[in-house]
């Protein structure tokens, strides 16, 4: 396992093929996952979804922490070359401690505020978030820098994650709940929203819908897949296979849809793996 000791200089050239690993609470990384895809197509990559215990949110650090430092180690047996954090809210938590940990790149996530301040014209942006992810010093920290010119209201959205999570991307459930926790950022004028979860992406179009075609949303998804391939390039990581690369799913989800979500969020079949 490639611990602090770990030196990519050191390695075999075909460690330059290895994958790479992503992993989320569950299904919401997917979001990610696509972006990462789509920027670096000759890169194979392995997905684990900790499902079985979604929502990160309402988990304390110790114990999100801990999930993570043990998805990490599944990763590592998987010989994945960088791994990256595709949950706002085990970032938020785990991320120092899994760099101190492992001595390859690690790539995190955070809520988009910067780009959202640049974005509002009138100032004032809305962030849809997990409890866990809002009451991080990793988002106060992230206030502190971007959101002094602005004002800043957040909501906590509990319930949602479990809704994506069982696929229910169009439900009444999942509408009304998009409903309830909007409402407060557009009655304190919101003109951008940051969708501070991974999950939230795939109810984008609804959210869009209810909150109308003048409101901004902002995801991060495709800033994390640029700054995956910068770490890539900066330690002589990146893949030099010509090949559309493998994708491989695992889960430990207990749902018997499992496979059914996460090939409606991914857009084809695939074959998925029990974590």
């Amino acid at each position: 396992m490639h611990y602090k000791s770990f030196n990519p200089v050191s390695m075999p050239a075909n460690f330059n093929n290895d994958p790479i690993g992503i992993f989320d609470s569950g299904v919401g990384g997917i979001s990610v996952l696509k972006h990462i895809h789509a920027l670096l197509p000759h890169e194979d990559l392995i997905y684990l979804a900790d499902s079985k215990y979604a929502p990160y949110g309402n988990k304390t650090a110790q114990e999100i922490t801990q999930r993570c430092l043990i998805l990490c180690d599944d990763l590592l047996q998987k010989n994945v070359k960088a791994i990256v954090v595709a949950c706002n809210t085990a970032t938020a938590a785990a991320i120092d401690t899994l760099r101190d940990t492992f001595d390859i790149p690690i790539i995190g996530m955070e809520p988009a505020v910067k780009p959202a301040a640049e974005a509002s014209k009138n100032g004032v942006i809305g962030v849809l978030a997990t409890v866990g992810t809002l009451k991080s010093a990793q988002f106060a920290a992230l206030l502190e820098s971007y959101g002094r010119n602005v004002k800043v209201v957040t909501q906590g959205c509990v319930g949602l994650v479990e809704c994506i999570e069982r696929g229910e991307l169009h439900t009444p459930e999942t509408k009304a709940l998009i409903r309830q926790y909007t409402a407060p950022l557009l009655a304190e004028g919101a003109d951008t929203m940051v969708l501070g979860c991974t999950h939230y992406p795939f109810v984008k179009e609804v959210i869009q819908d209810i909150v109308g075609e003048e409101i901004t949303l902002i995801d991060t998804g495709a800033a994390v897949a640029k700054q995956l391939k910068r770490q890539l390039e900066e330690n002589g990581l990146l893949s030099t296979s010509k090949e559309i690369a493998d994708v491989r799913f695992w889960t430990n989800s207990e749902a018997e849809n499992a496979r059914q979500v996460i090939e409606k969020l991914w857009g084809k079949q695939v074959d998925v793996h029990r974590l």
